[in-house]
């Protein structure tokens, strides 16, 4: 079974407030707002180190407007543009380069800091950004053979009681308790059903699956899930590759009868899962289409897919 809880590798600064800090200075207030209700947004972004050595981090363009749509969502005024916030991110990994040989991963995290309390309080944004070595998310050998998967007790939440288009701080409760079901159970990662029954997404990833007809389905945005970044890519790739993809809903029984089953997300990236309730998918390992998927994309966040260039910010 993978663990997806892993020391942290120690950087040397962290962003904040505008300013650069020593790490063990990133100290946040016991009545920090966000600790108490849950108020904050944040992204994971990725920087891989490409073919050449160079640093390059993927879609930060992308991940900082969803930052900003996120605070917007939730009328938390920001203090920061975009432009300075991926201005920040670039910096912080220049002052540490040395520290991330294989890449890094950026934590950029805005939320209502200390002040007044109470659900009405309004009080200023902080903002933070750090920056960490982190590995395969759901560990290096389910990138490589496959996970197992749990149809999680717990319920997506409705488009009405969460935002689906924000990437906010207290909604991820509801994918701790199935994470932690999941893995107490012997499983490596939950899957959550939407209120009607349907398959929506993973506790922190989107899901793709392939039918033994050959075709490719995601739930639709129309779903409670991320309009997750990864997930694009993935549509992009496959689409230009000539593969017809269907943004549908379906069921959980599904996936069990189907031929593969992949989750895609800037921590977990493209990780196959080889087995759901039980229940072996296709021949119990990554099959050709969940191949593709990950060859070509690390492919792209290594620089070395030329047509999708714009994707990559050098460091």
């Amino acid at each position: 079974m993978s663990s997806t809880s892993s020391a942290v590798l120690r950087a040397d600064q962290i962003w904040i407030d505008g300013k650069f800090v020593k790490w063990d200075e990133g100290q946040m207030h016991v009545m920090t707002h966000a600790l108490h209700y849950g108020l904050g947004v944040f992204e994971g972004i990725r920087a891989y180190r490409t073919h050449d050595g160079r640093l390059a981090v993927f879609r930060l363009r992308e991940h900082i407007q969803r930052l900003m749509d996120s605070a917007h969502i939730c009328l938390m005024k920001m203090p920061y543009t975009a432009d300075q916030l991926e201005e920040a991110c670039l910096e912080l990994l220049r002052k540490q380069r040395d520290l991330f040989a294989n890449g890094a991963y950026l934590r950029p995290i805005a939320f209502m800091g200390d002040g007044a309390m109470g659900l009405g309080a309004v009080n200023p944004t902080r903002v933070s950004i750090t920056a960490w070595d982190w590995g395969a998310y759901l560990g290096e050998k389910g990138i490589k053979e496959g996970i197992r998967a749990k149809v999680s007790s717990f319920t997506r939440m409705h488009v009405n009681v969460n935002m689906v288009r924000g990437k906010i701080s207290g909604q991820y409760v509801n994918s701790i308790l199935a994470k932690r079901e999941a893995v107490l159970g012997g499983y490596d990662e939950a899957i959550l059903l939407d209120i009607s029954g349907f398959v929506a997404e993973a506790s922190g990833e989107n899901i793709f699956m392939v039918n033994k007809k050959g075709v490719i389905k995601t739930p639709p945005l129309s779903s409670p899930i991320l309009d997750g970044i990864t997930r694009d890519t993935v549509l992009r790739l496959l689409r230009d590759s000539g593969r017809y993809v269907e943004e549908v809903t379906f069921t959980r029984d599904a996936l069990y009868i189907g031929n593969e089953i992949f989750f895609t997300g800037t921590a977990a990236e493209i990780t196959p899962v080889r087995e759901v309730d039980n229940r072996q998918i296709g021949e119990g390992k990554p099959g050709p289409i969940t191949q593709f998927v990950q060859e070509t994309y690390f492919r792209v966040v290594r620089g070395q897919e030329p047509r999708y260039a714009e994707w990559l910010t050098y460091v």
